[in-house]
């Protein structure tokens, strides 16, 4: 089950990057590349993850204009990005442009098509930051979440990135078809409480049983004495998740 798990790479040197992949060897193939990793080496280090043959999930969260948005979403199609992310708040114009880009990039180069993932709310919100920056707002976080994914959906996305305390609310929404990829995944202990500044969390076992697709876990894995063994915890308890609902 170790394809399901996506691991950021949010690193600042190249070389650090490179022996953090050597040391996760043969336990992932799904890396997550955020703004710092691409502000720092573009494109370069996607054409490197592919040239090894791991999966790349591009996290830059695209909320811009439809035509923008577009001709971002066709670069990482040519790229031979996996998964892309977009803020699902950019509206169904923008949404509904960026999928026709990713359909027509892929037609074109004849290549596989850049999956989107629409970007709900992010894990660092609770209810309290989110009234407080939505204040006439009438829907609470976990309605706007649902709001937002049945936007995703009907705007032909391939699926959502949401906390994993929205997971079931989403599939009974959504069904089963959409994707759900779950950042805010915590060891146990530490599972519910703040910690750095991921607030709707849960173990991986958890998300998994709630019906997450992939989970994203970073900081429990990058920043772990023993990036090998935490990363083989997290599988197992994948592994766990799934047995359970088998």
């Amino acid at each position: 089950m170790n394809e399901r798990l996506i691991v950021p790479l949010d690193l600042k040197d190249y070389v650090v990057i490179k022996v953090m992949i050597e040391q996760l060897k043969g336990l992932v193939t799904f890396y997550k590349i955020g703004s710092i990793p691409f502000t720092y080496f573009g494109p370069e280090l996607i054409r490197f993850l592919k040239s090894k043959g791991y999966k790349v999930m591009l996290d830059l969260k695209y909320h811009d204009i439809p035509n923008t948005v577009a001709g971002a979403c066709e670069a990482a199609t040519a790229l031979g990005v996996d998964f892309l992310t977009l803020h699902i708040s950019g509206g169904f114009s923008m949404l509904e442009a960026a999928v026709k880009a990713a359909i027509l990039a892929a037609d074109n180069g004849n290549i596989p098509k850049t999956k989107l993932l629409g970007i709900t709310v992010l894990t660092s919100f609770d209810e309290a930051y989110f009234k407080d920056l939505y204040g006439t707002m009438q829907r609470t976080l976990n309605d706007q979440v649902i709001f937002l994914a049945e936007l995703a959906r009907s705007a032909g996305l391939d699926g959502v990135v949401a906390s994993p305390m929205e997971i079931t609310a989403i599939r009974k929404a959504c069904g089963k078809d959409l994707l759900i990829v779950t950042p805010g995944i915590r060891p146990a202990p530490e599972k519910r409480e703040k910690i750095d500044d991921q607030i709707r969390t849960m173990t991986a076992k958890e998300a998994i049983k709630a019906g997450a697709d992939y989970i994203v876990v970073g900081r429990p894995i990058i920043k772990a004495a023993n990036p090998r063994e935490a990363t083989k915890k997290i599988i197992k308890e994948i592994e766990d998740g799934y047995r359970e609902i088998a």
